[in-house]
């Protein structure tokens, strides 16, 4: 297969743990195709150029998060 990647690749290009990039497999945010050679064995990721860059994309367009206005602390107030 031309132009594939195996998971530690990826996580190495991402500075990740490769089990990371098996959750991003299994939620299925990072598209990959099995090539192990038995059925029901231990799968064999293997992710393409195309999907990559998909995924790339789509994680730079998530905006980041904008903190709310954060109110004055409460005084308390005592009346004798």
């Amino acid at each position: 297969m031309p132009n594939t990647f195996a998971p530690s690749r990826i996580a190495e290009r991402f500075g990740v743990d490769v089990s990371k990039v098996l959750r991003w497999i299994e939620a299925g945010e990072l598209k990959a195709i099995n090539v192990a050679t038995r059925l029901g064995g231990r799968p064999r990721w293997r992710i393409t150029e195309e999907s990559l860059v998909a995924f790339e994309q789509a994680r730079t367009n998530i905006t980041p998060f904008k903190p709310g206005r954060r109110r004055p602390p409460r005084v308390e107030r005592r009346y004798y």
